[in-house]
C-alpha cells in the first residue's frame, strides 16, 4: 500500500489554501543524492525542493567555488569530549549520508577542513559542548561539522551561528547503538546573512536523537535536516522554533526516513511572523518504507501570523509503503493573532500590549521547555522579547528599544 498526502497552507493577506491527495512531485524515496556537483545542477527555482525559496538571494551558495575563510569556528568542549580539526579526506566524513540539494553538494565539495566532535563510548558528559561558527566576511564560505556519539554515550552539543556572512554548511550527526544525543542548532545571524545548512543524521540500534533548530536572525536561512534509521529501536525527536521579521525568509525542510522496522519519530515545529515580506516555509517529509513495519511517527507544524504582509507556507507529506504500522499522522495550522484571546485578557484588566505578549509567550512556552538546555532557553526567551518589542512599537507608536 502507498499512501501519500500533500497538505499545504499559506497566509499572506488572509487567504488560505489547502489541498489533499495525489503523489507529490518527486517522492522523497526517489530524490537524487550525490557527492558530485554534476549530478545536482544549479536550480532555476521551479523545482519542487526550491519552489518556496528565494533562489536569487541564494545564488552565491549555488556556485561550485566557495571559500573557507568567511567563518571562524570555536569549540568549548565538555571534558569527556574529543575535538579534532581534520582534512577532508578523513574516512569518518561523509558517513551520515549524501548531499540532497545544490547547496548541500557545494558545501561538501568546497570545505577543506572539518571539525569533528566525538563523544566516547559510554561517556556521559558533564556539560554542554558548544561549537560556535561566526561569520567574519561577505565571502561565500563552506563549513563542515561532524558530531559522533559512540555507543551508549549521552551528551548535548550546541551549534551556534552568529555574525554576518554567506555560509553553506554541512552538519553530520552519527548516533551509534544505544547512544542518546541532543543537538541544538541556533541561527542567530546579524542582518543580511545568508545561510544554507544540510543536517544529515544516521541512527543505530536503540539510538535516540533530539534535534533542535532555532532560527531568528539573518536575511535568508534554509535548514534541511534529514534523519535515517539504520537499525531497529531508534527514536528521533525533531523540535523547531522560528521567528521571522520584515523581509526575512526562514525555511525548514525535514526528511525522516523510516527504512527499518520498530522505530519512532516525532516532529514539532512552531513559528511566528511579523512585518511586510516576512516569509516562513516548513516542509516535513516522512517516508515509511515497505519493510519498516511497526513504525510510529507524527509531525506537527503551527504558525502564528502577527501582522499583515507576512506569509507562512506549511507542507506536511507522509508516504506509507506498508500497512503494518503502529501509527502515522500529521497536523498543520496557520492563523492570525487570536482576537478572542486578546479580548479575554483585556476584559480582565490586562493592557493590550501585555496581553499580546502573553499570547505569544504561551504559543512558544511548551516548546521552549522541551529543548532541555537552560542557557539556550534563556536566550530564546530574550530573543522573543526583542521581536515582540518591534511589534509592540507598531501598536503603541513608540520606537523599539
Amino acid at each position: 500500500m502507498t499512501l501519500t498526502t500533500d497538505h499545504s497552507r499559506a497566509v499572506a493577506d488572509g487567504a488560505h489554501t489547502h489541498g489533499v491527495g495525489g503523489k507529490p512531485q518527486g517522492s522523497r524515496a526517489e530524490r537524487r543524492t550525490s557527492f558530485s556537483l554534476e549530478d545536482i545542477p544549479v536550480p532555476n527555482g521551479r523545482e519542487e525542493e526550491w519552489r518556496f525559496s528565494p533562489a536569487d538571494r541564494l545564488q552565491p551558495l549555488f556556485q561550485a567555488e566557495l571559500g573557507t575563510s568567511g567563518v571562524t569556528v570555536q569549540v568549548t568542549a565538555a571534558p569527556e569530549v574529543k575535538v579534532e580539526t581534520v582534512a577532508r579526506d578523513d574516512a569518518r566524513l561523509g558517513t551520515a549520508g549524501r548531499p540532497g540539494d545544490r547547496t548541500a553538494v557545494t558545501a561538501w565539495n568546497a570545505f577543506e577542513q572539518a571539525t569533528i566532535v566525538t563523544i566516547p563510548k559510554e561517556a556521559v558528559t558533564s556539560e554542554v559542548t558548544s561549537v560556535r561558527l561566526e561569520g567574519v566576511s561577505q565571502d561565500a564560505t563552506a563549513a563542515h561539522v561532524l558530531v559522533r556519539a559512540e555507543q551508549h554515550s549521552e551528551s548535548v552539543v550546541l551549534i551556534d551561528h552568529a555574525g554576518s556572512g554567506l555560509l553553506s554548511e554541512t552538519v553530520e550527526i552519527v548516533v551509534e547503538d544505544g547512544a542518546h544525543l541532543t543537538v541544538v542548532s541556533v541561527q542567530d545571524w546579524a542582518d543580511g546573512a545568508v545561510h544554507a545548512s544540510s543536517h544529515r543524521a544516521r541512527l543505530g540500534r536503540d539510538a535516540k536523537l533530539k534535534h533542535v533548530v532555532v532560527t531568528f536572525g539573518g536575511d535568508v536561512v534554509r535548514i534541511t535536516p534529514d534523519a535515517e534509521f539504520t537499525a531497529t529501536g531508534g527514536e528521533v525527536e525533531m523540535v523547531g522554533l522560528y521567528f521571522a521579521d520584515t523581509d526575512q525568509h526562514q525555511e525548514h525542510r525535514l526528511f525522516v526516513d523510516h527504512a527499518v522496522p520498530d522505530c519512532k519519530s516525532r516532529v514539532t515545529y512552531k513559528g511566528a511572523l511579523q512585518g511586510s515580506g516576512a516569509h516562513t516555509v516548513w516542509v516535513g517529509d516522512v517516508l515509511i518504507r515497505a519493510n519498516a513495519e511497526n513504525t510510529d511517527t507524527y509531525e506537527l507544524n503551527r504558525n502564528l501570523v502577527l501582522s499583515d504582509g507576512a506569509r507562512a507556507d506549511s507542507v506536511p507529506n507522509l508516504e506509507i509503503e506498508t500497512g503494518e504500522i503502529a501509527g502515522a499522522g500529521h497536523a498543520s495550522a496557520t492563523g492570525r493573532f487570536d482576537d478572542e484571546q486578546l479580548f479575554y485578557l483585556q476584559a480582565r484588566g490586562i493592557p493590550e500590549v501585555e496581553a499580546r505578549r502573553l499570547v505569544v509567550r504561551g504559543f512558544f512556552a511548551e516548546l521552549i521547555h522541551e529543548i532541555g538546555v537552560p542557557s539556550v532557553e534563556e536566550r530564546l526567551l530574550a530573543s522573543i522579547e526583542a521581536e515582540l518589542e518591534k511589534s509592540m512599537s507598531v501598536i503603541t507608536g513608540a520606537p523599539a528599544a
